[in-house]
């Protein structure tokens, strides 16, 4: 069954809505790269931030111009992509705007974190999930991914809950992360995973296990997002390394792991989808 004219304008209106979050993606980290001291934070935040900068250049800025590109040629996987950028966005952008300074480009980033929230709505309100779903072939792996995205969702609120109780009872500080971060960067960390990063892994794997439709386009969704944010991760190590910022040691062991886990899921969930024929 085709589009009704509602969902053709909703996804028109969501095109237009991302295209802008593009462009000032690349303004912001253009200026977050190129001019000297934008941002007004500590040397651990400053570095962090710009790591994020050029991951969003140089990665999830193509990704999301590409995926709108195959989307409007008619690409449903490109959907799923779509919306997990957009993700990536709203996640990468409340950081700014909550956990920085305040500097040249706050504007840009108070903008990004609505119009990037309002594209994803618009998006999932008018995302034909039984098309996509009914694009995945009959032996999807979708019970593994479900496993995979439980144990990333339950795994990471476990560990926030659990350091968050230690700090409660005995006034410990967390210290499980090798990425160098002040207190207030740490807590706004925990807010984001835990009101929305771990939900939606637990969401989206119970609806997969049980074959939802809508549990594929999350699935997919929430791998690209998790994939990149790694990436971001990992980046932002070698930035505080290169900033000799105190304690940085510029790798986490763990990381090889964890982003192989979130790829090889994600390149799973791609070739398990049959090509768009329309």
């Amino acid at each position: 069954m085709g589009e009704t004219q509602t969902e053709k304008d909703g996804l028109r209106a969501a095109r237009l809505v991302s295209a802008v979050v593009a462009a000032l993606m690349v303004v912001s980290s253009a200026a977050g790269l190129w001019i000297p001291g934008l941002y007004q934070d500590s040397p651990e935040i400053g570095a962090e931030l710009r790591a994020y900068d050029l991951v969003t250049l140089l990665l999830a800025t193509p990704l999301l111009v590409g995926a709108l590109v195959m989307e409007r040629r008619g690409s449903l996987g490109a959907r799923q992509v779509w919306l997990g950028l957009l993700m990536y966005a709203g996640y990468n952008y409340a950081i700014y705007v909550f956990g920085s300074a305040f500097n040249d480009m706050f504007l840009v980033h108070v903008a990004l974190l609505p119009l990037t929230v309002v594209a994803a709505v618009l998006l999932s309100r008018n995302v034909d999930a039984a098309a996509i779903h009914r694009r995945f072939r009959r032996g999807t792996p979708v019970r593994t991914i479900s496993v995979v995205l439980m144990l990333v969702g339950l795994g990471l609120a476990g560990t926030w809950v659990f350091y968050s109780l230690r700090f409660a009872f005995t006034g410990a500080l967390p210290d499980e992360s090798e990425l160098v971060l002040p207190m207030p960067a740490v807590h706004l960390a925990y807010v984001l995973d835990l009101a929305f990063f771990a939900p939606v892994c637990v969401l989206a794997s119970i609806l997969l296990w049980r074959r939802k439709s809508w549990g594929f386009v999350l699935a997919t969704a929430v791998l690209v997002f998790g994939a990149l944010y790694q990436v971001n991760y990992v980046v932002a190590l070698v930035f505080q390394a290169r900033a000799a910022v105190a304690g940085a040691r510029g790798f986490d062991p763990a990381e090889p792991f964890v982003v192989g886990v979130f790829l090889v899921a994600l390149v799973v969930m791609a070739v398990s989808m049959r090509p768009d024929t329309r």
